[in-house]
């Protein structure tokens, strides 16, 4: 059979895993605190029939080899964890992170989650919760009859509150940031919450505007950093790249047909 039909089907495949991601990403592009996906790819192997330096002569060698590739696969799926927008929301609750670093939870098994999504809310116990009921770490928990439209979260983390009958407000907690030497390497694990591998490093701990941690804007919440043009674009490009895939496959289904179809 043609190499050309399986080198083909690879480019396919390749470009199918593609639009799967710019479609994940387009889907997102409204979730609180989302990064993009970007797809990377590599050429598979090469068949050599002639290899380069080989001698030609006693005196010269031949300049270049011969070689045919066999398409390519998909290599990694990377998070571009770029600032997202911040968008004013009014909220006494919500809070976005300018800058490096991630919130950390604590999930119903025990484990920490991290996350940029800071659309918190204030459970029934007076705690700072995810929208999903995860406390958010180091724990946070509201006075008893606090007045909730006087919170306030500094750009250092520090959260305060008044009560009634009380002109000075109270600080209750101290909102803290994480960040990894490779956020890259981050597990996804949906929830807008990620996990810690391998990869991605330990986590360390820091108050928000110290030592390379992002700042907490109280009040805002960052946005997704998809480009929607962009993804547009990629979304193009991906399904132009399939046509010319599958073109190859008729192209060499064609010629396939030729030789079956000679006679003598």
């Amino acid at each position: 059979m043609m190499r050309s039909l399986w080198t083909a089907a690879s480019g396919m495949i390749g470009q199918q895993f593609n639009i799967d991601t710019i479609s994940n990403n387009l889907s997102n592009v409204n979730t609180t605190g989302f990064k993009q996906n970007r797809p990377d790819f590599e050429d598979l192997l090469y068949q050599t029939t002639r290899t380069a330096g080989t001698p030609a002569t006693e005196e010269t060698l031949v300049p270049v080899g011969v070689q045919v590739g066999h398409g390519a696969r998909v290599a990694a799926t990377q998070k571009i964890f770029t600032q997202g927008s911040l968008q004013n929301t009014g909220n006494v609750s919500d809070v976005a992170i300018e800058g490096e670093g991630f919130f950390r939870v604590l999930t119903y098994d025990g484990t920490y989650g991290y996350t940029r999504d800071g659309a918190f809310k204030i459970d029934s116990n007076g705690q700072l919760v995810t929208s999903n009921g995860y406390r958010v770490m180091p724990e946070v928990v509201m006075p008893e009859g606090f007045i909730r439209e006087s919170i306030s979260i500094s750009q250092d983390g520090r959260i305060n509150v008044r009560l009634p009958g009380q002109d000075d407000p109270v600080e209750v907690g101290q909102l803290e940031l994480y960040r990894f030497v490779n956020p890259a390497g981050l597990q996804a694990v949906g929830e807008n919450l990620f996990k810690v591998s391998s990869a991605s490093g330990d986590p360390i701990a820091g108050q928000p505007g110290f030592d390379g941690m992002g700042k907490t804007i109280h009040k805002f919440l960052e946005m997704s950093n998809v480009e929607t043009v962009k993804e547009m674009v990629n979304m193009i490009t991906a399904q132009r790249a399939y046509e010319f895939n599958s073109k190859a496959i008729q192209t060499s289904d064609t010629m396939l047909g030729i030789a079956a179809n000679l006679k003598r």
